[in-house]
């Protein structure tokens, strides 16, 4: 690029350099012009045509020239537009357009002198022809000399117009320090460019290095979550061993599904086992022997002995050792009241001369005799008698704590029974994620599984819906939109007293799963089965709890009617009643928004006759030309009779009877006041409790908020001392 040190700067022909080329040239050359040789018309007409032959071939040379210079402005100005877009653009592609950019000057240069060479070669065969046509015309006569004056100037022309060119061709507007800086900033360019290309290597290095490092623990995590899942299936699979050996000795003790016939068809009746029989045994030989006790305390009451004989001796003999008896007899008090036995007292008087006792005739002594016994007799029977009562008390205890064993039996056999029959009995993984462990549950159609959270590591319970595949499309369609609503209801839903639902997702076209928060313990109604009622202190706690969940209910936007309260849908978080309840099933939940809903009026009731009678208020069961309204005061009324159930061991409207039963006789529709058993023992404030929820007239029942405030769930000294106001009163 040194080279272009050299290039003149102006492309414009300077005529007074020609003509001082000229003088230069003729000087030197010495050439005589002889004017006699230019004086003759010919010569100078031939004169005269080459010089205008030579006009037009610089015109033809001046025009090329300027073709050419334009040309190369362009390519110049592509070159710079180039060098500056460089400066924009990574380092890499602006050093090899800087590159290409040399590489087309240097092209261009070896172009431009090819066509100058190409241009000398045409003007050469031009001179030639010209001198053949001055050679071949037979009536012009021309000088030597002229002709070499001719081909002199001819030459200088060119050589001048040629010249031109190559300066125009090979002319830039780059001059020597633009181009350094080009290089410098193309060297710093590329030392940038190589610096940034050795960080990308090195963070490439560093990636696929990290890359390693997420295989291999993604490799170790998915060991160990082998190695999880297969501990869950080991423990799984030991714990459904047990649960099998255990229904299978219970089978015997307590019984077990027996198939009898009954006339033309088969069915299962409940068998009781050998720890009922005993027990039977023993309640009937405690009865046995009460019959008897019953029977000799009778006969015993025929030989009773009369009191009427007995009190005159018993007289006598209280007068014969008094005091003045013994003054009388001439014996000091004092040797009397200190006095021996009866002998010694019978001898002293003999020896005073005083009243002589006479021995007991055999025949008293017999009734003496005999009046012991019986009242050794009667003794005996009465502390047996207590003693039966006590042993048939126990054995009640007894028969009821094996009623709760079998009932837990009877459960876990239909669990195991439909465990085998369930079809995800298998241990597969759902979702890529939910490890199934046992069966906790059924319903009409669904299956509640205990899961294994892999992903979060966490125990959850996944209720899988089952759709009849003998279902219309739109039976289908219904209960997975019904399903779908519960979900969305749900899942918004974050408090400490409702169950969290986790996720929802497809299995097949005929089942989806929910997944849900598990706990560890039975519902409330199975624990009620169990212990008929509750103590006022561990209800009241309860009760609180669900008066909690339901002011979020209603705290939130919009608010949520739960619609299906009742103690199968309250989960006792550990098993008893010490610990926290959680409420479950959003089922029948009804949305509180501003579309459907009115504060004065409340909202219509779509879904009529369903729910779980025994626990819904008597407005959801009106008949009428337009649906009932309900608002938020159902889950009260739902609250009052939990708690009376929990109180009482018995529902407070229609507890005998079916649903069924319940709808035909309108039992919750003539429920216009609750009556409370003498036993147990509640307190007043309880029953004011109760009463406030279970008001006939909606209008006249507390609300959510107000059941909350009420003094009963706030003052915790209320229910320690069950039955303290009432025995008080």
């Amino acid at each position: 690029m040194g080279d272009y040190s050299s290039i003149h700067t102006s492309s414009e022909v300077n005529p007074r350099r020609i003509e001082l080329l000229e003088q230069r040239f003729f000087s030197s050359k010495q050439v005589p012009m002889h004017t006699n040789s230019l004086s003759s018309p010919a010569s100078a007409n031939n004169l005269q045509q080459h010089r205008h032959q030579l006009n037009q071939q610089q015109q033809q040379v001046s025009n090329q020239q300027h073709q050419q210079s334009s040309q190369h402005n362009n390519h110049q100005q592509a070159t710079t537009n180039q060098l500056a877009s460089t400066r924009s653009l990574d380092p890499s592609d602006a050093l090899a357009k800087a590159n290409n950019s040399s590489y087309h000057q240097h092209i261009y240069h070896h172009h431009s002198l090819a066509s100058h060479q190409h241009h000398q070669q045409q003007q050469q065969q031009q001179k030639q022809q010209s001198m053949q046509v001055i050679s071949n015309t037979p009536h012009q006569q021309v000088n030597h000399q002229q002709q070499n004056q001719l081909d002199i100037s001819q030459s200088i022309v060119n050589h001048h117009s040629s010249k031109i060119s190559i300066e125009k061709e090979i002319q830039t507007e780059l001059d020597m320090s633009r181009l350094k800086d080009i290089d410098t900033k193309t060297a710093a360019q590329t030392t940038k460019l190589e610096s940034l290309q050795r960080n990308r290597d090195d963070l490439d290095r560093e990636v696929q290095e990290h890359k390693k490092k997420i295989a291999k623990q993604k490799e170790q995590l998915d060991r160990c979550i082998d190695v999880t899942k297969q501990l869950l299936i080991d423990k799984s699979q030991l714990e459904k061993k047990a649960a099998r050996q255990r229904c299978m000795q219970n089978r015997l003790r307590l019984g077990q599904f027996v198939t009898q016939r009954q006339g033309a068809s088969f069915v299962e009746n409940w068998v009781d086992g050998y720890a009922f029989s005993e027990l039977l045994k023993k309640q009937e030989a405690v009865s046995h022997e009460k019959e008897e006790i019953d029977k000799q305390r009778k006969l015993l009451s025929k030989r009773r002995p009369s009191t009427s004989n007995s009190k005159p001796r018993v007289a006598n003999s209280i007068n014969s050792n008094s005091p003045s008896s013994a003054q009388d007899s001439g014996l000091s008090p004092a040797t009397s009241s200190s006095g021996g036995n009866s002998t010694n007292d019978q001898k002293s008087g003999t020896s005073n001369g005083s009243e002589f006792l006479k021995p007991e005739a055999p025949k008293d002594y017999v009734h003496r005799h005999k009046e012991l016994d019986y009242y050794e007799q009667e003794e005996i029977l009465k502390i047996r008698h207590v003693a039966l009562r006590k042993e048939d008390t126990e054995l009640q205890l007894e028969y009821e704590k094996l009623e709760r064993e079998r009932n837990l039996h009877i459960r876990e056999l239909k669990r195991i029974h439909n465990e085998d029959q369930s079809k995800f009995n298998d241990h597969r993984v759902l979702h890529d994620k939910y490890l199934l462990l046992t069966l906790l549950g059924k319903g009409g159609f669904s299956e509640v599984h205990k899961a294994f959270d892999l992903e979060k590591q966490r125990y959850v319970a996944c209720k899988i819906h089952q759709l009849n595949k003998e279902w219309k499309q739109e039976k289908k369609d219904n209960y997975v939109k019904h399903a779908l609503r519960e979900y969305e209801i749900h899942k918004k839903l974050e408090h400490p007293r409702i169950v969290r639902l986790f996720d929802v997702f497809e299995i097949d076209a005929n089942s989806f799963c929910t997944v849900l928060e598990y706990c560890d313990g039975h519902d409330l109604d199975f624990y009620l089965k169990q212990h008929k009622c509750i103590p006022e202190r561990e209800a009241r706690s309860i009760v609180m709890q669900i008066v909690n969940a339901l002011k979020y209910l209603n705290e939130i936007k919009p608010p949520i009617i739960h619609y299906d309260l009742k103690p199968g849908n309250i989960l006792l978080g550990s098993g008893n009643l010490s610990g926290e309840i959680k409420i479950t099933d959003f089922g029948l939940s009804k949305i509180m928004d501003d579309d459907n809903y009115s504060p004065d009026y409340g909202m219509d009731l779509t879904s009529q006759g369903a729910g779980t009678y025994w626990y819904l208020p008597p407005e959801c069961f009106v008949v009428g030309k337009t649906p009932p309204k309900i608002s938020s005061k159902v889950d009260v009324w739902s609250v009052g009779v939990i708690f009376y159930q929990c109180l009482y061991g018995k529902k407070p409207f229609g507890h005998n009877q079916s649903q069924a039963t319940i709808l035909e006789e309108e039992t919750i529709l003539k429920a216009k006041e609750v009556e409370f058993p003498s036993k147990p023992v509640v307190t007043s404030e309880a029953k004011t409790f109760i009463r406030s929820c279970l008001q006939y007239r909606k209008e006249d029942r507390v609300d959510v908020f107000s059941l909350a405030n009420m003094d009963f769930l706030k003052d915790r000294s209320k229910g320690r001392g069950q039955g303290s106001s009432e025995a008080k009163s």
